[in-house]
């Protein structure tokens, strides 16, 4: 499975970002995908979910700000990210699994995905 993000850059406070994850290599039809960020000294955290249903979450920092959209079982995963404040500055990176390993905990939890990508920077300047 390989994962590759995209779109990260600097803007600055108030400006919108879409961050893109291209995923190949794993079984279409049963996968759940994350955004997780990290910033420097802190711990990696989850930001937005998405399962092969569309179900989404988010995390309360990303609610009304953050969408994650994917259109199709073989479509990118998306981030879009409004609203950006300086707080939100970090490494973001896409995470993805597969059935049954996507039932064992909330699709939150940086700890629930095997496969990850080399990360996408998101620098917000107040």
């Amino acid at each position: 499975v390989k994962l590759v993000e995209s779109g990260g850059g600097s803007v600055q406070a108030g400006g919108s970002l879409i961050l893109s994850c291209a995923a190949s290599g794993y079984p279409y039809s049963s996968y759940c995908m994350g955004w997780f960020r990290q910033a420097p000294g802190k711990e990696r955290e989850g930001v937005a979910s998405i399962d092969m249903d569309g179900n989404t979450d988010y995390a309360d920092s990303a609610k009304g700000r953050f969408t994650i959209s994917k259109a199709n079982a073989k479509s990118p995963l998306y981030l879009r990210m409004n609203s950006l404040k300086p707080e939100d500055t970090a490494m973001y990176y896409c995470a993805a699994d597969v059935l049954p390993q996507c039932l064992l905990s909330t699709l939150m939890s940086n700890r629930l995905y095997n496969w990850w990508g080399q990360g996408t920077q998101v620098t917000v300047s107040s």
